[in-house]
This record gives structure tokens, sequence and C-alpha cells, in this order.
């Protein structure tokens, strides 16, 4: 998902962030219980650091995480992508997604998420995904099990237990 690359679906477009989206991401990063299964809610200048990581993961990768805006209206009410994790010494595609907290339960997240798996299989051409997901974080868990993938283990990853999800390329 490099720079000006744009993902579709039904609801959604997943595009590059830009620091414009800074306040946008501010509301899902920085709300402390959307951020329950983080170490903690961002700060203005966390969320700001957080989209100029992902603006050098573009330019490091060629992909990372991308604005979930609306298509309806236009509005960012999330995050989603691929990103690239160092898990159990060896790198992996991982997908990631947060949504405004007021927007759950309405499938924006599976829906991102496929997409973005959709295109580490057929662009990317991963042969395996995974999503490192809390195991109380119940509602993110069930995004990775609509989407196919399977919890293989839990691990101790940046001082949390976590669940792999993973899927194989079909």
């Amino acid at each position: 998902m490099g720079e000006g690359l744009i993902l579709e679906t039904e609801r959604l477009v997943l595009r590059p962030f830009t620091l414009n989206d800074v306040e946008a991401m501010q509301a899902v990063l920085g709300d402390p219980v959307a951020m329950e299964y983080y170490p903690a809610p961002l700060t203005r200048e966390g969320v700001e650091g957080w989209i100029r990581k992902n603006l050098a993961r573009y330019e490091k990768d060629g992909y990372g995480k991308n604005a979930m805006v609306l298509k309806k209206s236009g509005e960012v009410i999330g995050d989603c992508g691929c990103s690239v994790q160092l898990v159990e010494e060896r790198d992996q595609i991982e997908i990631g997604y947060n949504v405004r907290r007021s927007l759950w339960g309405r499938g924006y997240a599976t829906e991102a998420a496929r997409a973005c798996m959709d295109y580490a299989f057929h662009q990317l051409g991963a042969q395996r995904v995974i999503s490192m997901i809390r195991p109380e974080n119940l509602s993110s868990r069930r995004v990775a099990e609509k989407n196919g993938l399977v919890c293989e283990k839990v691990i101790f990853w940046r001082n949390y237990d976590h669940c792999i999800y993973a899927k194989q390329k079909a």
C-alpha cells in the first residue's frame, strides 16, 4: 500500500495517511476505551508520531497502515493495513485495524481487514498473514476469525500475551 495506492471496499476507501489525519485519528488512538488493549491511549503528539511511523513504512516497505475512510462522507474513521512485524525472530506481515468506538459493531474492521489480507496475498506475494491480538480483546479476535484467521498459539510479545492469528494463502 505504497504512497498513492488506494484500496476500495463496498463502503470504505483505504488510503495512505497524511499529517492532516492527526485530529481524526486522535478520536480513535486517543480513546482510553478503544485503546484498552494497548499500553496506553496516544496523545496528539503520539498520534502524529504514529502517522509519521506509517509514512516511513510506506517509504521503506511500500505499504503500512492506511486511513480507513467512509466512502459516503469522506470521514476518516480508523486505520487498517499491512505492516512488517518481527515476531518469533522472523519478519511477518501483520494485518492491523482500529475503528472509532462510536462505529464499532458495523463490520468496518472486518471489511477493511479482508481487503488488506487480499492485498497481502495477491499484491505483496505473502504466503501467510498474521494478526497479533491480546487474548482478552474479543472483538478484534472476532474480526480475525470472520476473515478466516485461526489462533495458532499465544506468545508473550512486547510485554503482553498475544494470540497469533494466522491464515495461509489459499
